[in-house]
């Protein structure tokens, strides 16, 4: 199975604040969300990370043992100019416009469709791997990334348009679990948030 993890919170989400490839530390909660999925964990035998800190540190927080590979397919989507912004800056309108329109880029930056593209490719090649980890019941590959990288992966496992994303919620720590049955993706777990200690 793939394991895919959202980062633990960062200063920018606690001040609900848009994060692309900016990047903030994680916070005191975002240190502890890092670390209550590691009982959750015990059968990964590889680990991928976004290049960003954030996911980078969320990685050694919940898997210490492990070496992670960077992978650049898994990073943030690209806001751009409004990279930074609070949330409160765009209008109704303004945010229909981007559930409405997938191929239209943030400020001068990424589309979620650009976002897809680079992940789904990722996915399939995965898939059609017979040694992947994605065909194993028992050994995992986690995926440590961000919201939008893991909302397409999930819209890549059931088949449905990019645009379903935006009626999904992702919460930090949180772990979305993908695999395989008779070569065709599956989504077994959305948004599984571990209980903090």
């Amino acid at each position: 199975m793939i394991i895919l993890i959202r980062h633990g919170q960062t200063t920018s989400n606690a001040a609900r604040l848009l994060v692309g490839q900016s990047d903030p530390a994680l916070t005191e909660l975002g240190e502890r969300q890092a670390r209550a999925l590691r009982p959750y964990l015990l059968n990964v035998q590889e680990v991928w990370t976004s290049p960003l800190q954030r996911a980078r540190a969320t990685a050694a927080l919940a898997l210490p043992d492990m070496a992670a590979n960077v992978k650049e397919s898994f990073i943030e989507v690209d806001y751009g100019s409004l990279d930074g912004q609070p949330l409160s800056l765009l209008s109704e309108e303004q945010w229909r416009a981007f559930e409405h329109d997938h191929d239209r880029a943030f400020g001068d930056g990424e589309s979620l469709a650009s976002v897809d593209q680079r992940v789904h490719v990722t996915l399939d090649a995965l898939l059609a791997d017979q040694t992947s980890l994605m065909h194993s019941a028992t050994s995992h590959l986690a995926i440590i990334s961000h919201m939008s990288p893991i909302k397409s992966a999930m819209t890549w496992a059931l088949g449905v348009s990019g645009s379903v994303a935006w009626r999904m919620n992702l919460s930090n720590g949180s772990m979305t679990t993908i695999g395989s049955r008779m070569w065709t993706p599956s989504l077994l777990n959305y948004n599984v948030v571990p209980p903090l200690e």
